[in-house]
């Protein structure tokens, strides 16, 4: 497993500017997820880690190597697309090794190879079919293991789940995160699916624009975004947002606007608030308690739902509060808790 390093790295396709001096560090061994919306520049810069995309700038070391320039058969890496790119007149085992084949690998060595991978991805009774004999999940599983045979330094996956149905992308997502701990490798995987990115990363990169807002473990994010766009592309439903101002007195610290005050004195501002300072509340939906003694009351507008819990949508002063609840309840009276909430400045959208 190799440390994976980029350093004030510049993508340019074409007249276009996908990406600006962008810093990244991967530890070796770790699974790093970018995460982001279409056109964010994630996939652009895993396709530059693979020297698929030409560098116009900056440089990628891939362990302690400088690979900025390098083919991508010098890189020690092995890249699994969103499409399984299957031979279709080969069977498994001849798709699996094909890549080693062509590489000369000895036949005792190739077989030793196939063998471990078809374990770790039960694929053994598999070996002899052809791809139009698998499902789709069992074709993914002979991509990941194409890959897998390789024994790769850093491996790249680029939204290598999203062709699948639900149910398959909860047992292969699991199935990758056992694999990362029996591999042991460097991993970066793409995807625009914050359930995937949650459950997956040991920590994440959020992007946006070709910008990384945000790096950290899922935790981490979730809990403590750094402006409201991390805030607010990552929860389902998102966070609850309310604008108001700071009221620094007396020392204590509120929250407040026409309808709700809030005593935050005891978060963690990152530096010292401004009296009057104008800016947004952030609460996410489990930080909404529905209590018949709430100090606030909404009108219930819609209940979502969910199987193990619920979704209770309400309307406060034209504002849309969504709360999580595990039972039935009645009314709309809710409390906040403010220990879990998030300020960001209204102006620079940065954490507070």
């Amino acid at each position: 497993m190799s440390n994976v390093s980029i350093r004030n790295l510049q993508i340019q396709l074409g007249a276009n500017k996908v990406i600006e001096s962008l810093d990244l560090e991967v530890g070796a061994g770790e699974f790093i997820v970018l995460l982001g919306p279409s056109g964010c520049g994630k996939s652009t810069l895993l396709h530059s880690i693979a020297g698929l995309n030409d560098a116009s700038g900056g440089s990628i070391e891939i362990g302690g190597r400088d690979m900025t320039y390098a083919d991508p058969k010098d890189r020690g890496i092995a890249l699994v697309f969103q499409s399984y790119a299957l031979y279709p007149t080969m069977n498994v085992e001849k798709n699996m090794s094909f890549g080693l084949r062509i590489a000369g690998t000895p036949k005792a060595e190739i077989a030793r190879r196939v063998a471990r991978a078809a374990d770790m991805l039960q694929l053994g009774p598999l070996l002899q079919r052809k791809p139009a004999q698998l499902s789709g999940g069992q074709r993914q599983r002979v991509a990941i293991g194409r890959a897998i045979v390789r024994e790769a330094d850093v491996f790249l996956f680029d939204e290598p789940l999203s062709n699948l149905d639900a149910k398959l992308r909860t047992e292969l997502r699991r199935e990758l995160k056992q694999l990362h701990r029996q591999l042991r490798a460097t991993m970066i995987y793409v995807t625009h699916d914050q359930v995937e990115a949650m459950t997956l990363a040991d920590r994440m990169a959020v992007m946006k624009g070709g910008v990384i807002q945000q790096f950290d473990t899922p935790d981490a994010i979730y809990r403590r975004p750094d402006n409201l766009f991390v805030a607010t592309f990552l929860g389902s439903p998102g966070m609850n947002l309310f604008n108001g101002r700071i009221e620094a007195r007396d020392g204590r610290t509120w929250f407040r606007n026409e309808h709700l005050a809030l005593d935050v004195s005891g978060y963690a501002f990152r530096q010292p608030p401004a009296d009057g300072q104008a800016c947004v509340l952030g609460v996410r939906p489990e930080d909404v308690d529905i209590d018949p003694a709430g100090p606030w009351r909404g009108k219930v507008t819609l209940v979502e739902a969910m199987g193990a819990h619920r979704v209770l949508w309400l309307d406060f002063h034209g504002t849309q509060v969504a709360a999580t609840v595990q039972d039935e309840v009645d009314g709309g009276s809710f409390a906040i808790r403010p220990e879990h909430v998030s300020l960001f400045d209204q102006a620079t959208t940065q954490r507070l």
